[in-house]
């Protein structure tokens, strides 16, 4: 009879740990979800200009995919990396944009190098971070947080649970503005094989449809 690796258990209970940690996340960052939200929905759907998503390291790729997911969904929106704002990308901002800023602690460097350069341009600031308290959080007009359970990845190497958090939070403000504007799966018809008209069509059927 053969033995389990007892290394192969280790992974396996490793890897519980995190998928669980991250569930965890995704239904406090689910029930933290109110006026702060809504404030940043009415602020993007409102807007004239294009959405900026800004973030470094690990937000940033989070950053990356969110402005993906906006500008697919009917917001004009790009991608800003932090540093390259800091080191002469400034132009890439624009009178009338609203800033949305992605960062675990909300305060890395080159996050709070840039604020000043936002707030002199008067653009307004979305901020996702668990720094409640952070430089990032005192700056922005609006704060969302997940909460405390994005703050406690398993092990501690890297941001696992907080980048989830922070992504679904971001993807539920695109369809959230989606819904604002009065989208229908009619506008994501363009979209390959009508994918994500089909997922528009299942986030917003009416109760009683079947």
């Amino acid at each position: 009879m053969t033995t389990f690796d007892p290394d192969h258990e280790r992974h396996i209970l490793l890897a519980r740990e995190v998928i669980k940690n991250e569930a965890r996340a995704l239904e406090e960052a689910a029930a933290n979800v109110g006026r702060d939200f809504v404030e940043a929905v009415e602020m993007i759907a409102s807007n004239k200009g294009r959405l900026s998503i800004i973030g470094l390291g690990k937000s940033g790729h989070v950053a990356r995919k969110l402005a993906a997911t906006f500008a697919s969904t009917g917001t004009p929106a790009t991608f800003l990396h932090a540093g390259e704002v800091v080191h002469g990308d400034l132009g890439g901002l624009r009178k009338g944009d609203v800033v949305m800023i992605v960062s675990h602690s909300g305060e890395t460097p080159e996050i709070v190098a840039l604020l000043p350069m936002v707030k002199r341009m008067e653009l307004p600031v979305i901020a996702i971070t668990d720094g409640a308290r952070s430089t990032l959080a005192l700056v922005a007009n609006v704060v969302i947080t997940p909460g405390g359970v994005s703050r406690a990845d398993p092990i501690g190497l890297a941001p696992t649970a907080s980048a989830a958090a922070a992504l679904a939070l971001g993807d539920a403000m695109a369809l959230a503005v989606a819904q604002h504007h009065g989208y229908t799966t009619a506008d994501f018809e363009h979209k390959p094989g009508g994918a994500l008209g089909k997922i528009m069509e299942s986030v917003y059927r009416r109760p009683e449809e079947p």
